[in-house]
């Protein structure tokens, strides 16, 4: 085990999340970086989405599951429902959220492929299971009619075991920091990501999470960023019979 991987789980045993710099998450999960660049074109193309509660139209995204047999296999699985019950998202929990999936050549690419397997056996380490259930979102956050909200539900957990939060790029824009609270207690930190391909891991048992709305520098200031959610034995499911469910 190499150095910067030994000083991640550690900072993740200890404190319930770890920073990473892009040169410490090359080091840590041995990234293709030339090859997850290629894949930055995808966020061009990310639908609206449409089930904003707060009225806004900042945010576009794309949605995937997949299964990690840890010393095995990735998968993707049938394309299924984005959702959350209303103790961890106060405002979009309880809705059945269909968004389009991310694209073929995405999921398949080696460096897609290889960045999420990295991410889930540094997890594995921590929390010895079997498989992930892993939730993939591309997101885009832009201010074309003003303030862009990453997290419009305020700080929150997301009800996993793991969180990944990948920044992929950043443009012409003031604000987004991301703040880490202790769960707990009122210990927190914030910080404000700025190199494609630096991250935050958290455990989400243990903390809660936000990122503070962005602002236009420019004339098309955007956010794009990678959130990864890893969850052991299933996925998250709505009641039999809620509402939007087929």
């Amino acid at each position: 085990m190499n150095r910067e991987r030994s000083r991640l789980l550690k900072d993740l045993a200890e404190a319930g999340y770890a920073r990473l710099s892009a040169a410490a998450a090359v080091r840590a999960l041995k990234l293709d970086v030339p090859a997850l660049e290629a894949l930055r074109d995808s966020w061009e193309h990310l639908p609206p989405d449409t089930y904003l509660r707060d009225g806004g139209r900042y945010r576009a995204r794309r949605h995937s599951c997949l299964v990690q047999t840890l010393g095995g296999s990735l998968a993707a699985v049938a394309h299924r429902a984005h959702w959350q019950p209303t103790d961890y998202n106060a405002l979009h929990g309880g809705l059945v959220r269909w968004f389009e999936p991310i694209e073929p050549a995405v999921l398949a690419a080696p460096a897609w492929r290889q960045l999420l397997e990295a991410i889930g056996e540094v997890f594995a380490a921590l929390r010895p299971v079997a498989r992930w259930c892993i939730e993939a979102h591309q997101f885009r956050i832009d201010t074309a009619e003003g303030a862009g909200r990453p997290t419009p539900e305020g700080a929150h957990r997301d009800g996993v075991d793991f969180v990944a939060l990948i920044l992929v790029g950043r443009r012409q824009i003031s604000g987004g920091e991301t703040r880490v609270f202790d769960a707990r207690g009122p210990a927190g930190v914030s910080f404000t990501l700025q190199e494609p391909w630096s991250m935050l891991l958290m455990d989400d048992a243990r903390v809660i999470h936000e990122t503070t709305p962005i602002q236009a520098q420019g004339a098309s200031g955007a956010r794009d960023t990678l959130v990864l959610t890893y969850r052991a034995g299933d996925f998250q499911a709505p009641p039999t019979g809620a509402r939007g469910v087929s």
